[in-house]
């Protein structure tokens, strides 16, 4: 029985297979239009295959909820306007450098939390997961997070729901899309949190957690292996200075709204924002994008 189930799941892992399962996994998709087809590349099928270890059955479920999901959440529709509230203190951005991969990177400070609706922080998050995801260089399909814990207390860590969502959302409906999170120098108390949250990762998430301590040197020449030094902010043990300038992150954000809306064919939606920076007066600047969100 053992020698049956080796030889499927090897056959389910070999690469020489893998252009017959996105077929298939396409097919049993069926016939798709406007923003689904967009999002489904063969990228995404890809990584849904690979989320689900190549089973097609299984990556067709996850699939098809992901889809259900964003034409209800609509994910892709989240402007800056609506959530830069959320932002102010600088809780999650995206960083101004990449990893040694070309990967986007967004900064996670659970310590600067400024607000209390759950559901607000988590469009906050999906927006910043979404823009990472659109700002990708082509060829490259994940992002990578660095957490870190200055000011972080038990009076400040999210509820177990909401750390339990987010973990959903990104597993479920941005699966493959995450390299590496680094956890930089969590406090003794975070131990107490993580012995719950952990058991809501899947075995792939969960081994892309990596815990780095300044002293454990181990750890630290692991984090050097995916950044440089000069780029990395003091805060997470490199040379670089971390100013989080609110203002100036905006413009940024709204420019790439700009970006966004043209993509996914929504111009005429753009909002006109209070701070002056309406999204229709933000030339955007030609770059190359990689398949969006997908």
């Amino acid at each position: 029985m053992f020698r049956l189930w080796s030889s499927s799941h090897h056959q389910d892992n070999d690469p020489s297979q893998h252009e017959v399962k996105i077929n298939e996994l396409k097919a049993a998709i069926g016939p798709l239009s406007g923003r689904s087809l967009q999002f489904c590349t063969d990228a995404c099928f890809r990584r849904y295959l690979e989320a689900r270890n190549w089973n097609v059955d299984k990556a067709k479920k996850m699939l098809e909820e992901t889809l259900n999901w964003r034409s209800t959440y609509k994910p892709e529709e989240i402007c800056w306007g609506e959530v830069a509230n959320e932002g102010e203190t600088g809780k999650v951005y995206r960083a101004n450098f990449r990893d040694r991969s070309g990967r986007t990177v967004l900064i996670l400070r659970p310590g600067m939390q400024n607000t209390v609706s759950i559901d607000n922080q988590m469009r906050h998050l999906v927006y910043l997961i979404e823009n990472a995801v659109f700002n990708l260089p082509e060829g490259q399909e994940q992002m990578a997070w660095l957490i870190d814990f200055t000011g972080w207390t038990l009076s400040t860590t999210v509820p177990v729901k909401s750390a339990r969502d987010t973990i959903n959302i990104l597993q479920n409906h941005y699966p493959e899309r995450l390299a590496v999170a680094f956890l930089y120098n969590p406090p003794r108390i975070f131990e107490a949190f993580w012995k719950i949250v952990k058991y809501f990762l899947d075995n792939k998430t969960f081994h892309k957690v990596k815990f780095v301590y300044p002293k454990n040197k181990d750890s630290v020449e692991l984090m050097k292996q995916y950044f440089d030094e000069k780029n990395l902010p003091t805060e997470f043990g490199g040379h670089a200075i971390l100013n989080y300038d609110h203002e100036e992150f905006s413009k940024l954000m709204t420019q790439d709204d700009v970006r966004s809306a043209a993509f996914w064919g929504r111009d005429d939606k753009l909002p006109h924002y209070g701070n002056g920076h309406s999204g229709a007066e933000v030339a955007p600047e030609p770059v190359c994008l990689a398949p969006v969100a997908s």
